[in-house]
């Protein structure tokens, strides 16, 4: 063991020869800062890469590999499954500085970036010029588009366009074995071979590291308007959104949230748009002026006949995002309570909607826990928050059981037990649970084919 540790030692103190300057840390406030995401575990690797370019991460992960080094590829470390977190030491392999937009063609309608650009970066770089990159995750000032890519990011648009993969055109992805690849390519159709790219969305760093990305972009809709609509009940709510769509309409985001969440929200902001509130819908829509106008003045109609305890619309991006600044306080409003946020981001099948929510009222009365839940009501995926006083005795316990029963509800009503979050390490749990056997073995068998030593992010649920 001792003779294994001082090899691997050894090893590690190699790489400052194999890097060039600066992009190696053995710095040990620097390791602790690279320990984890924002999930619970951590470990603190034994070194930090820094590359400033896919050479130096072909290198890197070639050395690694002849070496049997681990390397935990990491993002911006805004995850809440425990994606990034070193559980084998190793290297954390950030691409942090992989961070240029190499190119914006509006011609082309597409973006070529590096893995360590920010989403709103590239929104507003893209934006700017008249064009639309729709992935919207809620830490997008802080989430970089590799992490996106790992994760297959969502957001509240994409009920109406979809989430990351859908805007993935092509991919530079390096192997374990240090191969560098370049898949896919530019153009919004191609039929050659297998789509390989897609192969590396959502796969949480386990089969190779992404270092740039060639993405779709829209065309920038000029004109957004939203409504904020509060109800006095969860099923005058979930009877709202079965109308709208109904009625045959689309939005661009739709986001529901019930009664703990506005309260907490609530005593955070003293918002008057909450007072009284037990449920809450936002819906956004966006399109030509005309058109929007028209339609958002139908569905505020076919809202007020629901008998909604307020209403509110809003024309133009300035006005919609005063509506989505006070969706955003809603997680900051769970946290002040102080209690625990278990942050599960389930996804049922819309029509399961109201049945979530009021099975997550009998989780809470079962097992003494509040329960939270919002998030994106047109797709079914609901952030199920289980708010625990890690204080309390046995509240860890009564966690685990109240978590046990949510994902076998879930997967019973044909859910999923993560729709952007992942996998990571505080699912790991629920894996053999959520998928077959024969699709468990055919993941092993697609990790062995790429990552034959197993050398990435290893200790997950691969």
């Amino acid at each position: 063991m001792i003779q294994r540790t001082m090899k691997r030692l050894k090893n590690l103190s190699q790489l400052k020869s194999i890097l060039p300057a600066g992009e190696m840390s053995f710095d040990p406030t620097v390791l602790d800062q690279y320990a984890g995401d924002k999930w619970f575990a951590s470990r603190a690797p034994d070194a930090v890469a820094l590359p400033r370019s896919v050479k130096s991460v072909s290198r890197l992960l070639g050395f690694a590999n002849r070496h049997g080094l681990a390397v935990t590829p990491r993002g911006a470390g805004h995850g809440y499954v425990g994606g990034c977190v070193p559980i084998r030491g190793g290297i954390v392999l950030s691409v942090e500085r992989l961070n240029r937009i190499r190119e914006i063609n509006g011609a082309d309608f597409v973006a070529v970036v590096g893995a360590g650009v920010t989403t709103k970066k590239l929104q507003d770089a893209v934006e700017n010029q008249g064009l639309f990159y729709p992935p919207d995750p809620a830490s997008r000032e802080h989430s970089f588009i590799g992490g996106n890519i790992a994760t297959n990011a969502g957001g509240p648009r994409c009920l109406k366009y979809g989430v990351t993969r859908d805007y993935v055109l092509g991919l530079q992805v390096v192997l374990a074995d240090g191969t560098v690849l370049q898949l896919g390519g530019r153009t919004h159709k191609n039929k050659t071979g297998f789509e390989l790219h897609r192969l590396f969305v959502g796969s949480e760093g386990l089969l190779g590291v992404v270092t740039e990305a060639t993405l779709k972009l829209l065309p920038l809709p000029p004109c957004r308007a939203c409504l904020a609509v509060g109800f006095g009940t969860m099923r005058q709510a979930a009877r709202a959104v079965r109308g709208i769509f109904a009625a045959g309409y689309l939005p661009a985001a739709l986001e529901i949230a019930d009664a703990f969440t506005l309260a907490a929200a609530y005593r955070r902001t003293r918002s008057e748009r909450l007072r009284g509130c037990r449920a809450h819908l936002i819906l956004e829509l966006d399109g030509h002026p005309r058109s929007v106008r028209e339609e958002i003045g139908d569905l505020q109609r076919l809202l007020a006949a629901q008998k909604p305890v307020s209403i509110e619309k809003a024309l133009g991006a300035a006005g919609c995002e005063k509506i989505w600044a006070l969706r955003r306080e809603f997680s900051y409003g769970l946290r002040d309570t102080g209690l625990a946020k278990l942050n599960e981001d389930i996804v049922v099948p819309r029509g399961r909607l109201e049945d979530l929510f009021a099975f997550a009222r009998r989780l809470q009365q079962k097992h003494g826990l509040p329960v939270a839940c919002f998030g994106h009501a047109g797709d079914g995926n609901i952030h199920t928050n289980l708010m625990v006083d890690m204080k309390s005795p046995g509240a860890t316990r009564r966690a685990k059981r109240a978590l046990d029963e949510l994902f076998r509800q879930v997967l019973a009503w044909g859910g999923a037990i993560t729709g952007e979050h992942g996998i990571g390490l505080a699912k790991r749990r629920w894996w053999p649970l959520a998928v077959p056997k024969e699709a468990r073995s055919l993941h092993r068998a697609l990790k062995l084919a790429l990552d034959p030593k197993g050398i990435l992010n290893p200790g997950k649920f691969v």
